[in-house]
């Protein structure tokens, strides 16, 4: 995917305020540790959690358990934002990431996703990958999500902006 075509809001951004530029938002996205995935129950009701994620090969990817509400909402709708960010009126930087969460059962993007889980928490978050997914403890299944963005926007703080990124 090449970089996305970026546009700053004027209307929501300070006077004299510049887009944030592409290069920002994807590294607030790859270092960050904790996103919040917003999901789509079946009855039309938002459902958001806490989860860890990765940003690689310029999608995120992000795991539940088959019996998670999250998943469940998933199999009816897969639409989701992911959102990420310090939560700070004046620094930082806000990032929402738009798509749709596809189901990774490749055996090969699953190792790689192995290693940059252990490798970004420091090996916290200790999985083995098979045919389904992921294994947590040995035991535990684990379905792993690939979102490929359709939009980002991206709120920036001192000055404030509002960048949106189309893919």
């Amino acid at each position: 995917m090449g970089d996305p075509t970026t546009t700053l809001d004027e209307r929501f951004s300070a006077p004299g305020a510049s887009a944030v530029p592409w290069p920002r938002t994807r590294d607030t996205l790859a270092s960050a540790q904790l996103f919040a995935l917003t999901t789509v129950r079946a009855d039309g009701r938002p459902h958001q959690s806490p989860l860890v994620a990765v940003w690689l090969d310029d999608a995120i990817f992000f795991s539940t358990g088959p019996t998670e509400q999250k998943h469940r909402n998933l199999e009816i709708n897969p639409n989701v934002l992911l959102t990420t960010g310090p939560n700070d009126w004046q620094n930082g930087l806000e990032v929402v990431v738009e798509g749709v969460a596809e189901r990774v059962t490749d055996r090969e993007l699953l190792e790689r996703l192995v290693t940059a889980w252990a490798g970004k928490w420091d090996g916290q978050w200790e999985y083995t990958a098979d045919e389904q997914g992921f294994r947590h403890m040995g035991d535990f299944e684990v379905h792993v999500y690939q979102v490929k963005p359709t939009k980002i926007l991206a709120f920036g703080k001192a000055p404030l902006t509002h960048t949106r990124y189309r893919f």
